[in-house]
């Protein structure tokens, strides 16, 4: 039997809610009330807000896509701060997080099933935003998430990314989580696939297939499908033991040139 990443993916995003996740925890009723008072942020790369000045001056009326950021965050923040939103996740359950705080706060939020890599769901030019935080580390491919997103985005929209460091990957995690050391193994790319079903079951259990993107798919990919980029900032990996060393994330936004 073939191998479907997208449902493994989806039923292992599930199990991830299940079993609490931070990044399946929706925000509380305090989140939302300070940012439809205007104090608000999401964050693209571990806990770092995402610096205002790279969204539009006024998200009122925005139509922003949060693209496979599903669980009860940036979505009903940016729909509590004004803007249009649509989530598209691949976890049903991640979905639900977001239906949970739209119906707790009265917010108009749509959700949609899918796979980040294909959103002919949505007509060319639907969107003004789209806000992708680090989520494409479970995509086999990034470059069709990076062509999609600029066929979606309105002339002049704007493409807020958040990914993973591939270095991060050369990396044993055996190593790493359990004595905090640096022991460089394998070779780029690199997908959690490629370990011994024993080992990815020690190391990663049944969560989440990931896959390393080479910064020429991540920033070359966008700079191919036609954005322009405008700004980049680093983080440290909010989880493990490269933080003492090197970025682990790196966000990006790019913008789709007005036409003519």
């Amino acid at each position: 039997m073939t191998f479907d990443p997208v449902a493994h993916n989806r039923a292992a995003w599930d199990r991830e809610v299940d079993s609490g996740n931070e990044w399946t925890q929706p925000v509380g009723p305090d989140v939302i009330a300070r940012a439809r008072a205007g104090d608000w942020s999401v964050v693209l790369i571990g806990y770092e807000p995402t610096p205002q000045d790279w969204f539009p001056a006024d998200l009122a009326g925005s139509a922003v896509l949060c693209l496979a950021s599903g669980g009860g965050q940036q979505g009903p923040v940016l729909a509590a701060a004004g803007a249009e939103v649509t989530v598209l996740d691949n976890s049903p359950r991640q979905l639900a997080r977001d239906q949970e705080v739209a119906a707790r706060e009265g917010l108009e939020l749509h959700t949609v099933l899918g796979d980040m890599r294909d959103l002919d769901v949505f007509p060319d030019d639907s969107f003004d935003v789209i806000v992708n935080p680090v989520s494409n580390v479970f995509c086999p491919e990034v470059v069709p998430v990076w062509r999609e997103a600029f066929r979606v985005l309105r002339p002049g929209g704007v493409l807020l990314a958040g990914f993973c460091n591939p270095d991060l990957f050369i990396f044993d995690v055996t190593a790493l989580d359990e004595r905090g050391e640096l022991v460089v193994r394998h070779p780029l790319p690199f997908s959690t696939l490629d370990l011994p079903e024993a080992e990815r079951q020690r190391g990663y259990g049944d969560g989440p297939i990931e896959y390393s993107h080479s910064l020429t798919e991540q920033i070359g990919g966008q700079l191919a499908a036609g954005f322009q980029l405008t700004h980049l900032a680093e983080a440290p990996h909010h989880a493990d033991a490269t933080a003492r060393f090197m970025p682990g994330y790196i966000a990006t936004r790019a913008v789709k040139p007005l036409q003519g």
